[in-house]
């Protein structure tokens, strides 16, 4: 059970009402990640828009996305990320055989080059937050100015989800997200 309670739509103010009805119009899910941060009604709509257009508008690869989310999710023992993002990462092409050899990528020869320089990537801005000039060089041979921009910003986006979502023990929704329209509606998810 959360630590702290989720806004309901019924008892909710009515700028997050609002939002909640829009949510659902566009087709997607309100979660309980949106519930809780629904306690702050002057937030919630603008850390709705960010992690929306870190899901569906960036260059970044959406199995990029899904492979650091992935990470992320493992690093700060985040369950609800983890229980969230599974099928979506199934859905973009990262393999089940992967999403088991996440915990020990470094050991694993599952992961392509690009891959590898990814999680390297992740894992020295999550746990560091500092990266080597071998780890960023290795990175810039797989990815743009772009593309290293947004994938920084997921690291940073999906990192501070789990400083949320652990601490508050934020339960896993009954029925966790099937596809990135899930949690973002209708919109395109391409890049």
């Amino acid at each position: 059970m959360s630590r702290i309670s989720l806004v309901q739509k019924e008892q909710a103010s009515p700028e997050v009402k609002e939002l909640f009805q829009k949510i659902e119009d566009n087709g997607a899910r309100v979660v309980n990640l949106y519930k809780v941060v629904s306690h702050s009604p002057h937030v919630v709509r603008n850390f709705i828009k960010l992690g929306n257009s870190l899901i569906g508008r960036t260059e970044l690869s959406p199995k990029l996305r899904e492979l650091t989310i992935m990470r992320i999710a493992k690093l700060c023992h985040s369950e609800y990320e983890w229980a969230q993002h599974t099928l979506v990462a199934l859905e973009v092409g990262v393999s089940q055989e992967k999403l088991d050899k996440i915990d020990s990528w470094g050991e694993s020869d599952s992961f392509t080059e690009a891959e590898r320089a990814v999680l390297q990537y992740v894992d020295e801005v999550a746990k560091n937050v500092k990266v080597t000039d071998e780890t960023f060089a290795a990175l810039r041979q797989y990815l743009n100015e772009r593309s290293i921009v947004e994938l920084t910003l997921a690291i940073g986006w999906w990192g501070m989800l789990a400083r949320l979502l652990v601490p508050l023990e934020v339960e896993i929704d009954e029925q966790s997200a099937g596809s990135a329209g899930d949690l973002i509606g209708r919109r395109s998810t391409s890049k």
